[in-house]
């Protein structure tokens, strides 16, 4: 199986396929400036203490929800705000979600990469939404989709012209209430693009505790340890000081006191990973 030479450029010596890793992690949700200036500055520190190019995320819509209960954002205007002064104070590139094809032009004035959730990876008019604005284009695998299937996202994009774009693995549904992550599907879909492992969502349990989703946080370290190794482009990971307090996804974060120790970790895992990448068994 070849492994792609393909590479996205996220912001001038900042790419994502070359031989540093990148970090894309912060909050799941724009809380408040202040929020995701304690996350950003300290996982920034961790990152550049660890030799990870970083990338800070937080979603200004959380349009997904299990309930309308749920919290969902502090104002579209007010959250692209906070993303615009927390990338200027700190001196990083911005991911965030888009879920409507009309939001791409306005959100890709304050971010680097626009992120396309797993819900709407098939959605072709988001998709040339956002490529058409130019920046990269951070494709979700559907829970859904085989691996081999993204190939035709990544190729919408590319065919609008833009070839900034990369692909994310979440686990895919098994049964009700349950993501499962096949290893398999991480060198296949970096076949096409570019792939980050999302370590987050890949523990959660979509609607898993009554009209809200649960997430078995313990298995985060193992999982991110295998797809580290088998020397994947990036990682995804979201946090909060205190996930219990969080407005979105509280039982899938990283608590962000343990950054300090799982940064380390998933970077020696994913050297080693690198180191063996093209060692092959087939005739």
């Amino acid at each position: 199986m070849n492994r792609t030479s393909s590479t996205m450029q996220i912001r001038e010596g900042i790419v994502l396929g070359s031989e540093k890793p990148v970090l894309f992690a912060g909050p799941c949700a724009v809380e408040s400036f202040d929020i995701c200036m304690e996350i950003g500055s300290q996982v920034k520190e961790l990152a550049d203490k660890n030799g990870f190019s970083y990338v800070f995320k937080a979603s200004f819509d959380k349009a997904n929800r299990t309930s309308s209960g749920s919290f969902r954002s502090i104002g579209m205007d007010k959250s692209l705000e906070v993303l615009q002064r927390v990338g200027k104070e700190l001196g990083v590139p911005l991911v965030t979600d888009i879920h409507e094809s009309y939001q791409a032009k306005d959100v890709a004035e304050v971010v680097d990469v626009l992120q396309i959730p797993a819900f709407l990876c098939r959605q072709t008019d988001l998709l040339l939404a956002a490529a058409e604005t130019g920046k990269a284009v951070k494709i979700k695998r559907g829970q859904f989709m085989a691996p081999e299937d993204m190939q035709y996202a990544v190729k919408k994009v590319r065919n609008a012209g833009n070839d900034n774009v990369c692909l994310t693995e979440r686990g895919f549904s098994l049964g009700y209430h349950n993501l499962v992550v096949d290893m398999r599907g991480l060198p296949i879909m970096r076949q096409f693009a570019p792939v980050v492992f999302d370590i987050t969502h890949s523990v959660q349990q979509p609607g898993g505790q009554g009209g809200t989703s649960g997430g078995q946080r313990e298995f985060a370290p193992i999982l991110a340890r295998a797809a580290a190794a088998t020397g994947i482009d990036g990682f995804f990971i979201e946090t909060h000081p205190e996930p219990a307090k969080a407005l979105s996804d509280g039982p899938n974060l990283i608590p962000l006191k343990k950054m300090s120790e799982f940064l380390p970790m998933l970077k020696e895992a994913w050297t080693l990973g690198r180191k063996f990448q093209d060692f092959k068994v087939e005739d």
